[in-house]
C-alpha cells in the first residue's frame, strides 16, 4: 500500500506521531516542520481551523521546497464551541481533563497537500467520549508528563487510552493523522498533479 512518487515528500509538522504514521503511506520522506504561529488565528471558528492551519504550514514549506509534494497538517481537540489546546502546565492539563471528563469531543485533523501551484485540503472529524474521571486519576495522568503535547491535553495512543469510552470515526485521525483517508486523497492528488 506504499504510495509511489518520483518527487520528494515533506511532512511540514514536528509531531513523532504524524512521523509514525506517515510511514504507512511513504517509505522517504523527510519532515520540515512549519513555523507558522497557531496563535495568530485564534479569531477562525474551531471547525474551520485546523484546515486553514494546515494550508498555512503546507504553503509555509512550500515556498522553500517548490517541486516537493508537502503534507501540512493540524489537529484541534474541541468541546462545544471550545478549543482546547496543548496544555502549558499542569493547572490547564487537570482543567482540560476535568472538561472532557463523561463527555463526547470532536477531533478534527485539518489536512492541506501543495505541489507547485496545485494544492488540495481536507478536514477529518472523530467522535470521542470519555469515561467520568475522578480527581485521583487525572492527577496520576497529568504525573506521567503525558499530556503536554497534545490538543486536548491526551494521547489516545497512550495512557491516556484508559479514558476513552467509546469513539466514532477514524482512531489515528484522533492520533493525528487521517491515514485512510489521506491515503485517498493522495492517489487523487498524483493523478491530478501529473495529468
Amino acid at each position: 500500500m506504499i504510495i509511489q512518487t518520483d518527487k520528494k515528500v515533506i511532512l511540514a509538522s514536528a509531531s513523532p506521531r504524524r512521523k509514525t504514521l506517515l510511514k504507512c503511506l511513504f517509505s522517504d520522506y523527510e519532515v520540515v516542520p512549519s513555523s507558522v504561529d497557531e496563535d495568530n488565528y485564534k479569531m477562525l471558528s474551531p471547525y474551520e481551523m485546523p484546515e486553514f492551519l494546515a494550508a498555512q504550514k503546507a504553503k509555509d514549506i512550500a515556498k522553500t521546497y517548490p517541486d516537493a509534494i508537502v503534507i501540512g497538517c493540524d489537529t484541534s481537540v474541541v468541546l462545544g464551541e471550545r478549543v482546547l489546546g496543548k496544555p502549558k502546565d499542569e493547572t490547564q492539563a487537570r482543567n482540560m481533563l476535568s472538561l472532557l471528563s463523561d463527555k463526547t469531543h470532536k477531533v478534527i485533523t485539518g489536512v492541506c497537500i501543495i505541489c507547485g501551484d496545485k494544492a488540495m485540503s481536507f478536514s477529518a472529524s472523530t467522535d470521542v467520549t470519555f469515561y467520568e474521571l475522578d480527581d485521583e486519576e487525572i492527577d496520576e495522568y497529568v504525573q506521567s508528563k503525558e499530556p503536554y503535547d497534545k490538543a486536548g491535553g491526551y494521547g489516545i495512543q497512550g495512557l491516556g487510552a484508559v479514558f476513552v469510552k467509546e469513539i466514532s470515526g477514524d482512531f489515528y485521525n484522533v492520533v493525528g493523522l487521517p491515514v485512510s483517508r489521506l491515503y485517498r486523497e493522495m492517489i487523487e492528488f498524483l493523478n491530478y498533479i501529473e495529468e
